[in-house]
């Protein structure tokens, strides 16, 4: 065929040389590409366990879900709504529910001061705190009651009449429509309350869709064994804890260098005895079903560096939700664990 002349469709064969040199080597790095076939991969070392508290990537954000704890009995003119579009914050826990004279009357924990005992709104249905749920509800934000804590005893352990502690958490429930609630608990050796409290939350939830988290203090081994023996037998009756929030004692700053890392460490240890005590074949999914409330004794017991690596640790790790306890934390630390920019 003449070098000016080719048949209509066909390229020159310098240029057709050329494609076909550059297919081939696009082929075989495409190949390259794909997994291995016949030939074995090879196996990637087991990944060392992560005591860091940082982001498992810089671009992770960090994270959405905070959750403000109010005691009401110390801040009964605390004003969610308001307090809600001030900070951003749409998501509350609500303390403390006790066990009133009778042992089966629930009542607001009264603060520890006996001068404010007499003005203290005990009945359920009276506290101004929670009062606010339905105006914090119209905002999108919730607010859950937490049964339990520091200022009374809990309702499981006094209440031993047949139903009668499932009426007392259904009063609750049914005076502020709640969707979840919290216990925090301190009498996980008290083999009967353990049972009396799974067995109420499980008629519960037969009824509604009612989310359940245990609050449980962090020791620097994870949890008690009571604690997690009390998982355990409370799962075994049927009742349904979709998170352990983990009180974590935060150490001064004054303290030997890594106490957050101390902190990470107590945190794995956990999530490896939440993941047996709730039949969680694979550990690395019991991180969603843990939250992480670190316990201040001083406004500066966190840096702004340290909140954000709190932040990140959470959003990184995919934890349920972040809070705090104890001393208020300076504005700026606040705010980035808030997850609002200043």
């Amino acid at each position: 065929m003449s070098r000016h002349k080719r048949e209509p469709g066909l390229l020159p064969r310098p240029i057709a040389i050329l494609g076909a040199l550059a297919l081939i080597a696009g082929t075989v790095g495409a190949v390259r590409l794909l997994p291995a076939g016949a030939a074995p991969a090879r196996k990637p070392p087991p990944a060392a366990p992560n005591y860091s508290l940082a982001a498992s990537s810089p671009a992770t954000p960090p994270i959405a879900a905070f959750v403000a704890f109010v005691d009401t009995a110390r801040e009964p003119d605390f004003n969610l709504p308001v307090e809600s579009r001030r900070t951003g914050v749409l998501h509350y826990a609500l303390g403390h529910l006790v066990a009133g004279d009778d042992g089966c009357a629930p009542k607001w924990a009264p603060p520890l001061d006996t001068e404010q005992h007499q003005t203290s709104p005990l009945d359920p249905g009276k506290n101004p705190v929670a009062n606010r749920i339905g105006r914090l509800r119209a905002l999108g934000g919730d607010a859950a009651p937490v049964f339990g804590g520091p200022g009374g005893r809990e309702l499981a352990v006094t209440c031993t009449r047949p139903g009668g502690l499932a009426a007392a958490y259904r009063r609750v429930v049914g005076a502020f429509d709640a969707t979840a609630i919290d216990f925090e608990v301190r009498d996980s050796a008290d083999r009967a309350a353990v049972l009396r409290r799974a067995r109420a939350i499980q008629s519960m939830q037969s009824e509604r869709r009612l989310r359940v988290s245990f609050t449980l203090r962090l020791r620097p081994d994870g949890l008690s064994d009571g604690d997690v023996a009390m998982l355990r037998a409370t799962r075994q009756a049927g009742a349904e804890v979709a998170t352990v929030n983990l009180l974590a004692p935060v150490e001064p700053r004054t303290a030997p260098e890594g106490r957050l890392r101390r902190i990470a460490e107590a945190v794995l240890t956990a999530r490896d005895q939440v993941a047996r005590a709730q039949a969680v074949t694979d550990p690395g999914q019991a991180w969603r079903r843990i939250a992480l409330t670190p316990v201040l004794t001083g406004e500066s017991d966190l840096s702004e560096l340290d909140a954000h690596k709190l932040a990140d640790y959470a959003a990184g790790h995919g934890l349920a939700w972040l809070s705090l306890r104890g001393v208020i934390p300076k504005p700026d630390v606040s705010r980035i664990l808030r997850s609002i920019p200043p």
